[in-house]
């Protein structure tokens, strides 16, 4: 089954195509020949966008966790710049 749609038809048959990707998962959308866009169903996109773990989970993770590193702020005033209009 075809997954690939030019804009004018995504437009005329909106309602079509979030049928068709409900049903059959992710539809492309060309403008100009170039593919542009992505209709995929809700759920798809979160499990797309959800990290696979917590930051905490991603920092203790780290080949520096548990090391004795010690990061210490620098104090001192910022260097002054000139910002020309």
């Amino acid at each position: 089954m075809n997954n690939i749609w030019q804009l004018q038809e995504a437009k005329s048959k909106f309602s079509e195509l979030v049928e068709r990707a409900l049903a059959n998962g992710a539809q492309i959308v060309t403008r100009r020949g170039q593919k542009t866009v992505v209709v995929l169903p809700f759920e798809e996109y979160q499990r797309l966008v959800k990290p696979s773990n917590s930051l905490a989970q991603f920092l203790m993770s780290s080949p520096l966790s548990g090391s004795e590193l010690a990061i210490e702020r620098d104090m001192r005033s910022p260097r002054n710049i000139e910002i020309e209009p």
